[in-house]
């Protein structure tokens, strides 16, 4: 016979009461705990988890009221509200069986009870209260997940170099359970890549949970990540699961984390290396199992090494990093982006004819793209929108500083590579060496800068 996996909780001063019930309810569950009094049940609650409570209704020597019982039960609903009670008594009152269901008991027993009677009803009571624990789940759940699911996601794009290297590391990880750091400005897809390993992994199954953490609050953090126990603050009017709990089996997406706090870091790190979270207003600790993914438009190394982020933080995120490169350093992919963002809009706006001309591609191509594809994105949409014609012409594309970082007299050579390589040596050149520096120059992460010197063979 298997047990069940939960606790019931058996209060009563008959010492011959306690003994029975253990005997019969220890075979069918994990564990049955027993007290003599409930004077230490509050301060219990608030450390332990329990199933159900089977509560006597008296306890002070020749009382028969059953005051006593209702008294500490509505002491106890206010310490655990979800706590699922069963109330007995040596005096089969209707009255007090009536206050007590009115006072929050799931059902009441005369004594002495049968065996059978006593274990069929606690039974019954801990499969309530587990339906109903998988019910606020399921309805956390269900919320986090609307609205995710409000947000539209298309296909990664591309067929850059660039972009196949990170196509093949998103293969090579997704079936692992390694954590991941994506890097990249705004705009380059960092979403989106953390939702195609999820996809590809195991866990594909289960929930995709994202926070971003550059719009949550300090003081709303440990909530919204962890969960809160009802009452736990003024309108804590319920018990609420956190993203960690809600995303267990599954992936949590921390997006932005470089906008945390230290006080926020300190708390990520715990949870991470103890793989469980508490609840605020609770001290009962929750097991949880992630796969986590993180993405920050910072440079994040340069962060630590201004102690503006943790180092054992992120050596817990980042087992596997993906640098995602900007919209200007895989312009031939701009081309692929434009047309489907204009088969898409171009849907959605009923301008199915609409098409692009060779000279707007070419504009496209040019500029610059400070926000990267969602910049592209919504250009392309103002533009399908404001078009009076079959076709896109490069006066419907208002950038802006289209010429932005382009120079005034032509160079020597228009190989996109060599300028990059020259723009590099000039940049270190010019801050002496210090890469930090150049990287500003340039407008380029330190990472990116460290990539682009090895694939030129550039050295300082």
């Amino acid at each position: 016979m298997t047990k069940k996996q939960g606790t019931v909780l058996v209060i009563d001063d008959d010492e011959g009461v306690l003994h029975t019930a253990k005997v019969i309810l220890k075979p069918h569950f994990s564990a049955v705990k027993t007290f003599n009094s409930p004077h230490d049940l509050p301060a219990y609650l608030k450390r332990h988890h329990v199933d159900v409570l089977v509560l006597d209704m008296n306890f002070s020597r020749g009382v028969t009221s059953g005051q006593e019982g209702l008294a500490w039960l509505k002491k106890i609903r206010q310490t655990d509200p979800g706590l699922h009670i069963l109330v007995n008594t040596a005096y089969g009152d209707i009255d007090i069986a009536v206050q007590a269901m009115k006072a929050g008991a799931v059902d009441f027993l005369t004594k002495p009870w049968e065996k059978e009677k006593l274990l069929s009803t606690v039974l019954s009571i801990f499969e309530l209260s587990q339906s109903k624990k998988e019910i606020n789940q399921l309805r956390n759940k269900t919320k986090i997940l609307n609205q995710d699911l409000n947000r539209q996601f298309d296909n990664i794009i591309g067929h850059s170099e660039s972009m196949q290297h990170i196509f093949r590391a998103i293969d090579k990880i997704a079936g692992t359970d390694a954590n991941v750091l994506i890097l990249g400005e705004n705009g380059t897809g960092k979403e989106l890549i953390a939702r195609a390993i999820h996809q590809r992994s195991t866990r594909h199954k289960e929930s995709f949970i994202k926070v971003d953490l550059g719009a949550i609050t300090e003081s709303l953090f440990s909530s919204e990540l962890f969960g809160h126990a009802k009452g736990a603050f003024t309108d804590a009017k319920e018990s609420r699961a956190g993203r960690f709990e809600i995303a267990s089996g599954g992936s949590l997406f921390l997006d932005e984390i470089g906008n945390t706090s230290a006080a926020m870091q300190a708390k990520l790190l715990t949870a991470l290396q103890q793989r469980e979270i508490v609840r605020v207003g609770s001290n009962k600790p929750v097991s949880i199992d992630i796969r986590l993914i993180c993405a920050t438009n910072r440079d994040i190394y340069e962060m630590v090494a201004k102690n503006t982020f943790r180092q054992d933080l992120l050596y817990r995120i980042n087992t596997v990093e993906i640098n995602l490169p900007p919209l200007r350093e895989r312009k031939e992919d701009i081309p692929l982006l434009a047309n489907h963002y204009l088969k898409l809009y171009a849907a959605k706006y009923q301008k199915e004819r609409l098409q692009i001309s060779r000279n707007t591609l070419d504009k496209l191509v040019a500029y610059q793209w400070p926000g990267n594809i969602r910049e592209l994105q919504h250009a392309v949409e103002r533009a399908i929108i404001m078009s009076n014609n079959h076709r896109l012409l490069p006066s419907d594309f208002l950038l802006k500083n289209p010429e932005a970082g382009r120079q005034r007299n032509l160079p020597d050579t228009l190989n996109i590579e060599l300028l990059e390589k020259n723009a590099i040596e000039t940049a270190i050149t010019m801050a002496n060496g210090n890469l930090t520096k150049a990287s500003e120059e340039l407008g380029i992460g330190r990472t990116t800068l460290y990539r682009k010197m090895r694939r030129y063979g550039i050295t300082i």
